[in-house]
């Protein structure tokens, strides 16, 4: 049984999960994810499961890589970086891990913005260069949040930004009715809606046809000068063009993200060296307490559909 690991997370941070995984007696082949669709055209085909993070699995990959491959276990739960539809129609199963890095990404995702209204990055950096450069910076108590995706990291966020005294907007296409009655969130039908009332848009969809390039130049412009917008989800859901427009003419007042649309970027990205640009390097959930939660669930599912054991989670059905 040959296993193609790829998430770099998972191979870098200790935990039971590298046991249980060497314990199957899989011959397994170690890359450093996330592998670009050339990459994975190239080892396709020889493998029968792959333990994957954000790895490129098109159609054509799964065409080389059936019918060898039997099950894809995704370390995560983004899922738009494979083919799921494709997956299904060839009842191959893909199974994922929600419910274990919600608190970790929304630790984050303040980690961010905090740092963003308080300028640390460049403060901190200024010390340690020998300077004591003094910067204003904002408070985000009383001012509006808006969370686009109130799954579980928007819901503790949700959470985070009700104990810092914000004003909680959400927009989700599944209202959470059973949440709201205890955490008060003022209700948006639409992205425009939200937009034009927010002080700062923080982004948990999932990245979809409907929800790619959610947030563009139409958009961002209903939005109050100096919006600050932070994204630990997916880059496409920013239309990245019209973001680095708005951070050049003063309407976004600030992009914090941990995702970009390539990664690692090229050293010509627009956005590394904007002076209203933070940027973490895919790290939301990368901490000593969710890796292991993920990858022994990643790990879990990979054993027990092998053994034809029942406690798996799958994404798609067929």
């Amino acid at each position: 049984m040959r296993v193609l690991l790829t998430t770099t997370s998972y191979q870098d941070t200790p935990g039971d999960h590298h046991a249980l995984l060497e314990s199957q007696g899989y011959e397994i082949h170690r890359e450093r994810g996330p592998l670009p669709e050339s990459r994975m055209l190239e080892l396709a085909g020889d493998f029968d499961a792959f333990l994957c993070g954000d790895d490129e699995i098109t159609r054509a990959v799964l065409d080389k890589a059936l019918p060898r491959l039997k099950v894809i276990s995704k370390y995560g739960i983004g899922l738009d970086k494979i083919d799921v539809t494709e997956c299904t129609a060839r009842k191959l199963p893909v199974l994922f891990t929600p419910g274990v890095n919600h608190t970790t990404v929304a630790e984050h995702t303040f980690c961010l913005l905090l740092a963003l209204v308080r300028n640390l990055v460049d403060s901190a950096n200024a010390v340690r260069n020998g300077q004591w450069k003094r910067v204003t910076g904002n408070e985000i108590w009383n001012k509006k949040i808006g969370i686009v995706g109130l799954g579980r990291i928007g819901q503790e966020v949700a959470k985070r930004a009700l104990a810092f005294g914000m004003e909680v907007h959400g927009m989700d296409l599944y209202w959470p009715e059973a949440f709201v009655k205890d955490h008060p969130v003022k209700r948006h039908d639409t992205i425009e809606s939200l937009m034009a009332e927010i002080d700062v848009l923080s982004l948990h969809a999932n990245l979809s046809d409907s929800t790619r390039h959610l947030v563009r130049a139409d958009r961002i412009a209903l939005a109050k000068k100096g919006l600050l917008v932070v994204n630990t989800s997916r880059a496409e859901l920013v239309h990245m063009p019209d973001m680095i427009e708005a951070l050049h003419a003063g309407h976004i007042g600030g992009y914090a993200t941990d995702v970009l649309d390539e990664e690692p970027p090229p050293a010509d990205h627009p956005l590394l060296k904007h002076p209203k640009a933070l940027i973490t390097p895919h790290i939301g959930s990368r901490t000593y307490e969710s890796v292991p939660r993920q990858a022994m669930r990643a790990t879990l599912n990979l054993v027990n559909f092998l053994q034809g054991g029942k406690d798996v989670i799958q994404a798609n059905s067929f």
